[in-house]
């Protein structure tokens, strides 16, 4: 008997125990410092406090800013900004993050993404004529027409020294053409939940149908992060590319990157401790932007600051970074979330041999205030009928906001009908009746065994007909023989008595 039934039993159950679950009337709060409590969740609008219930494919829907107090993170300049969890895909502070804004250079982040995909490390790459028609005073790594050099060194160019050479040729060499690359970078952004995206080159100069948001951003990065070549060419604070065939001397390649290293900073000012790698941009249209990732006690942020005026763009950036780090947990779901695991076991009834068939993702997390508790946050179901290895998700909701997202993993154990149920498909008794194999003895020893039963159901009926009879002719020839022994004994005694 197939499981189907008491999977969604069991998701129904499990929707009902969730339910039950929840926030007191009273918002809680946590503290940045003793003295003074904020909601880490509030959202600033005219028309009071508002609430995100839906993920996107990356990040936690946010209908407006999520702000904190002026006293635990004091934001400067910056049009947009947000603040971003990589694992539970929270959303942490949120200012104008879906404002449509130049990116410049953050947009190598998604050339990179598109590279990786579709291209090999290793793959050779051979320059066009197209490096001229780059605009004037853009930063190039000094590629010539013929030079030929590894789209992982090419990417190291565009990702450390933000060499807009080097887009264009990952770009012809991906895409064929800037144009033809441009709509792949469109179609991934498309793909990953960005909906006021729109790339028209693989660099970021200015163009104006190239732009957008905070928060598309963070979608671009978390997926960025997710390829561990990627990871390591943020992370390299200089790369040297040796000569090529065109190029007789090796080209060293410096990280702009203020926070991860001191190529721009002699006086160390910026450098941040937990800074794992990130990328710069700038023009004229977008002024400073910046993308950093920091990890620190099991936590990966992801900070995006748009538009703002250089030194600002670090400032905000390690404000946020140690306003999450001081105020904010990550907890893992599966190992937390007690009401759960109360509810997943079913027995096969098969020796008595009782396993889970799904289970929570051992990775999911959620990130909460360090003064809550897994048991403050409330859970809704959804259930999932598309994908078989996952059976539903659990949203998590902390003081009106998401928190974190944990799939429902089937587990691959089969829950079977018991040895004696009656019950059976349709299916199962055609392919029952289809396996029967007639043999010839089977059929003669059948028709002997019934000639057999025929014959000894005659007799006993025959003998059943006579019994009376044969019962009475024997009584009738008992009373003889005793009416002749009377007859016999008296005249004994009447001889006796003469």
């Amino acid at each position: 008997m197939k499981c189907t039934n008491k999977c969604l039993a069991l998701l129904t159950a499990l929707a009902v125990c969730f339910g039950a679950t929840g926030c007191s009337d009273e918002a809680i709060a946590f503290s940045y410092n003793p003295d003074y409590k904020v909601s880490a969740f509030r959202i600033s609008g005219d028309t009071g406090f508002e609430t995100a219930n839906a993920f996107a494919s990356g990040l936690c829907v946010v209908n407006g800013d999520i702000n904190t107090d002026n006293s635990a993170v004091d934001m400067t300049d910056a049009t947009s900004a947000g603040l971003f969890d990589l694992n539970s895909r929270t959303v942490l502070y949120a200012k104008n993050i879906h404002e449509r804004l130049a990116p410049a250079s953050l947009t190598k982040l998604m050339t990179a993404v598109v590279a990786l995909k579709y291209g090999n490390p290793n793959d050779v790459i051979t320059v066009s004529s197209n490096m001229g028609n780059l605009e004037s005073g853009a930063v190039v790594c000094g590629l010539a027409e013929g030079d030929q050099l590894t789209l992982n060194q090419a990417l190291h160019a565009l990702l450390i020294k933000s060499a807009n050479d080097a887009a264009v040729a990952i770009a012809e060499h991906i895409g064929g053409s800037v144009e033809g690359f441009s709509d792949m970078m469109n179609a991934k952004a498309k793909e990953l939940g960005c909906t006021n995206t729109h790339f028209a080159n693989p660099h970021g100069l200015q163009d104006e149908n190239h732009y957008t948001t905070a928060h598309d951003m963070a979608l671009i990065a978390q997926a960025a992060y997710q390829n561990e070549t990627f990871r390591i060419i943020i992370g390299t604070k200089m790369y040297t590319i040796p000569p090529t065939n065109k190029h007789a001397e090796e080209t060293v390649l410096r990280n702009h990157h203020d926070m991860l290293c001191t190529y721009h900073n002699a006086n160390r000012k910026y450098l941040y401790p937990y800074c794992v790698g990130g990328k710069t941009g700038y023009t004229a249209t977008a002024n400073s932007t910046l993308v950093t990732y920091a990890e620190k006690d099991g936590m990966t942020l992801i900070c995006v600051v748009m538009n703002t005026q250089s030194p600002n763009q670090f400032i905000d950036t390690v404000n946020l970074f140690d306003y999450a780090f001081d105020n904010f947990q990550v907890l893992n779901v599966a190992e937390n979330d007690t009401d759960y695991s109360a509810e997943t076991t079913v027995d096969n009834g098969n020796l008595n041999n009782i396993e889970p068939f799904v289970e929570l993702d051992k990775d999911a997390v959620i990130v909460l205030p360090k003064t809550a508790e897994f048991s403050d946050t409330s859970s809704s179901v959804e259930y999932n009928d598309s994908d078989p290895e996952i059976a539903g998700s659990i949203t998590y909701t902390y003081a009106g906001r998401n928190v974190g997202k944990a799939d429902i993993k089937t587990t691959g154990v089969v829950v079977e009908g018991y040895a004696f149920d009656n019950e059976s498909t349709e299916e199962e008794e055609q392919e029952a009746v289809s396996t029967v194999q007639v043999r010839p003895i089977v059929v003669v020893l059948l028709i002997v065994a019934v000639i057999l039963l025929g014959v000894l159901l005659f007799f006993l009926k025959r003998f059943y007909d006579n019994y009376y009879i044969i019962k009475h002719n024997r009584a009738v020839r008992r009373d003889r023989k005793d009416q002749k022994r009377r007859i016999r004994k008296k005249r004994r005694r009447r001889r006796r008595w003469r």
